[in-house]
């Protein structure tokens, strides 16, 4: 008998496509979830692994550190220190600790874990607001680390409640503060591109220079020309190569200051609260749960791509408790680098494309790239050499970075149906969010914690978002017609 009920007939063809999805996936994978790879093949395969996220972990660093203007030895072990925090993150990620009744810690899966851009410009904002206020580098560190680390329970709380998180925190929702995030980052990449933050405010003439936008533009033409290779490496080390070649035309002509890394010890233990212990601030820690939140949609959309690309389950049980407990990681990690003088760490969704290209799923091949994070994270030399990198040099490649988070964030808006309820939440989130930051004293006559809250376009942007997706009345019968006619 032919099934007459469009809505079943749909229904089943959406679960044959998953199932296809995971069978295609499955035939692809090499090694498995559980199986154990060769020593030769698990090095190779977590090496590229690290090709593809070793830029992404040290970039935040070096930004917040340079809009800071921290010094060399310090900018240096920050930088390490993320490095390490990664690798100690990606072991508990992928080792999956358990909690008995509890459950587990990490989601067992080749998760990677890196220093999230997420966070980047509240935790600059806050590091500012500190040195402004007369606080030191260290006191501004402090303050960071404990917003920080106390924010990160949110997260974890969040992760026995993913059902109903998920509720709240729709795509339209993630994907405004996505873009916020991108958006309200330009402003730094393209601040380095001209000669940086120091440079602009020191001495204004040698700021935009030819010399210095060319540079810049070396870097993003470099990583533009090898992305769009048809060569699979190329396209993964775009980014590396990119800052490599500007470094070395950087050191020709003199723009590279190496007299800076005289002081820097060649070897270096991990010392948690090396600049003191917590500092706490009550106005930062509210944008900072904020983004917290959006990390923790974030998280289960890179913990559910990881698992189909490892041929794993992206429904049931077994999927729900995995992504659970990835989240519950997620956040124990982002309090445990606080601890080691690290910012908030998160899944890396790059990591699922070398899986697709190297069929290795293996999360004992996750052991060795943490082992690769925490031994490089122990030379004060790899964070050195990346604290002296010329601003344009990485702002070459930091703006193109930050437009593909705000393309990502546009991506994720596009990805569903957006009707007339759903413009007028992007149009008041983006108007709001966008309006505080380009005219900040529009709030000028508010009190100083309000200021600080809500002059970021995070924020503002995600808060309106999140306030209008729970109070605007939902047309489901309209939305669910225009999904039914696509």
């Amino acid at each position: 008998m032919v099934d007459q009920n469009p809505k079943s007939t749909a229904t089943a063809e959406i679960h044959q496509s998953k199932d296809n999805l995971q069978h295609l996936t499955r035939n692809d994978v090499i090694y498995g979830l559980e199986d154990h790879p060769p020593v030769i093949e698990s090095i190779f395969a977590a090496l590229q692994h690290l090709l593809a996220i070793f830029v992404g972990i040290v970039t935040p660093p070096i930004i917040i550190c340079g809009a800071l203007q921290l010094p060399p030895q310090m900018t240096a072990f920050v930088i390490n220190m993320a490095l390490f925090a990664s690798g100690v993150s990606t072991f508990i990620q992928c080792r999956r600790i358990p909690l008995g009744k509890f459950g587990y810690i990490g989601s067992g899966l080749l998760s990677i874990q890196g220093t999230s851009f997420t966070f980047l410009g509240t935790i600059i904002a806050m590091g500012l607001s500190v040195i402004g206020t007369g606080g030191t580098p260290e006191t501004a560190l402090t303050t960071i680390f404990g917003v920080c680390f106390f924010g990160a329970f949110i997260e974890m709380f969040f992760s026995r409640f993913l059902r109903f998180l998920k509720k709240i925190i729709t795509p339209i929702v993630s994907g405004i503060v996505v873009t916020l995030i991108g958006l309200s980052l330009i402003r730094v990449g393209i601040t380095d591109m001209a000669g940086g933050t120091w440079l602009h405010d020191n001495i204004p003439e040698a700021w935009g220079t030819y010399q210095k936008l060319g540079l810049a533009a070396l870097v993003l033409i470099t990583i533009v020309i090898l992305n769009r290779s048809s060569n699979k490496w190329l396209r993964m080390s775009s980014i590396v190569i990119g800052l490599i070649v500007g470094y070395i035309v950087a050191a020709v002509f003199g723009l590279v200051d190496f007299a800076k890394l005289k002081n820097i010890s060649i070897v270096a233990l991990p010392i948690p609260f090396r600049y003191g212990m917590f500092r706490f601030s009550w106005p930062h820690f509210i944008p900072m749960a904020l983004l917290y939140l959006i990390t923790t949609v974030e998280s289960i959309g890179d913990l559910t791509a990881t698992s189909m690309v490892s041929g794993e389950p992206i429904e049931g049980d077994v999927y729900m408790k995995r992504i659970s407990a990835g989240v519950l990681g997620d956040g124990f990690n982002s309090a445990l680098a606080a601890v080691f003088n690290s910012f908030p760490n998160t899944t890396f969704s790059q990591n699922n494309g070398v899986i697709q290209l190297t069929g290795v799923a293996s999360r004992y091949v996750g052991m060795y790239i943490a082992g690769f994070l925490c031994l490089v994270g122990m030379f004060p030399i790899v964070g050195g050499l990346f604290s002296i990198i010329p601003p344009p040099v990485l702002g070459g490649a930091t703006i193109i970075m930050f437009g593909t988070v705000a393309a990502a964030g546009i991506k994720i808006i596009a990805s569903h149906v957006i009707n007339r309820r759903g413009v007028t939440i992007i149009a008041l989130s983006f108007g709001m969010g966008l309006g505080v930051m380009m005219v900040p004293d529009v709030l000028k006559n508010f009190p100083q914690i309000v200021q600080t809250i809500f002059g970021s376009a995070i924020t503002t942007g995600g808060l309106t978002a999140i306030l209008l997706n729970i109070i605007l009345p939902r047309d489901d019968k309209k939305v669910k017609m225009s999904l039914e006619t696509e």
